[in-house]
């Protein structure tokens, strides 16, 4: 007799049953989904209890907007907008800005010509949003990430480690695209201009001089 895999069901289907009322279906879907939620408010967060907090919040709102989820975008995707969510409400709590949106509380005038040109140089192959997928650079990434600026941080954390698209970033945080953009570049530069210092080959270190931009 064959023994065959039944295989796992998709995350729609999970959603499904949980709008019908099944209990399994919905424990079935906080177990899949569980650590990777309790991962990124952690990295937003750095304190392991607000963390746990946000997201058993973050569930508990699942709860609670299920039967509204219209599945227009991916049930991971809206999970993880309502994790980011739960966790900038942390961030506002703790800098006393509990009535001020994120963007009027850190949103300046950005732009590309404001973006300084790292001053260290190493060629390397990989980006840090590749190097986010090995094992052995995970606790390097997670340090350098600690030390950018906490706008910086969140919008790498959702684009380039969780996979939102710039929209999705954008709609998550209440910022314009072109915010994103600009803020995702300052966090790679800085990303790269850390994790070389590590990372890069010794013989082929730059110090990048100053310039003015066209």
């Amino acid at each position: 007799m064959t023994n065959q895999m039944t295989p796992e069901p998709s995350d729609a289907e999970l959603v499904r049953r949980a709008k019908a009322g099944e209990l399994d279906a919905f424990e079935a879907l906080i177990n899949r989904h569980e650590r990777r939620v309790y991962s990124l408010a952690l990295r937003m967060l750095r304190h392991e209890q607000d963390a746990e907090d946000v997201t058993q919040q973050t569930f508990l709102s699942v709860v609670e907007h299920l039967a509204g989820f219209r599945e227009e975008a991916s049930f991971s995707t809206w999970l993880l907008r309502i994790a980011t969510h739960a966790a900038l409400k942390v961030i506002r709590k703790r800098k006393g800005l509990d009535t001020v949106s994120l963007a009027e509380a850190t949103e300046v005038s950005e732009n590309l010509d404001s973006i300084p040109h790292p001053e260290f140089i190493a060629d390397w192959r990989q980006s840090p949003d590749q190097l986010v997928q090995r094992n052995e650079t995970r606790r390097l990434l997670d340090e350098a990430l600690a030390r950018l600026d906490e706008r910086q941080r969140i919008v790498f954390l959702l684009r380039d480690v969780e996979g939102f698209s710039v929209k999705e970033t954008a709609d998550a945080l209440g910022l314009s695209e072109a915010n994103v953009k600009v803020r995702l570049l300052r966090a790679r530069l800085q990303l790269r201009e850390l994790l070389t210092r590590v990372l890069g080959d010794p013989e082929r270190r730059l110090i990048r001089t100053h310039h003015h931009s066209r």
